[in-house]
């Protein structure tokens, strides 16, 4: 959905952590390479690896969030995504 909103450019680099399998399978890599991008993990156990993305979510949460409920997780989506459109 973000590559087709976005369109990033070739080269891109995906940036994660390895607290989810998904990132590491061959289909992602695969979707990576298909859009000329290439993934990026942190090292095990390193948090300093993926300090800015930390802080990204951070900075999310407490601006964003701010322990309000949401009515719903398709409303807390579209807010997610209408806050972070400026950001990339």
């Amino acid at each position: 959905m973000a590559v087709s909103a976005r369109t990033p450019p070739s080269g891109l680099l995906h940036h994660s952590d390895r607290g989810s399998s998904q990132y590491v399978s061959k289909v992602f890599q695969a979707e990576l390479a298909g859009i000329g991008a290439r993934g990026s993990m942190s090292r095990k156990g390193n948090c300093w690896d993926n300090s800015v993305l930390e802080s990204f979510f951070s900075s999310l949460k407490r601006e964003l969030l701010d322990g309000a409920p949401f009515e719903s997780r398709a409303v807390a989506r579209q807010a997610i995504f209408e806050s972070t459109l400026g950001v990339l």
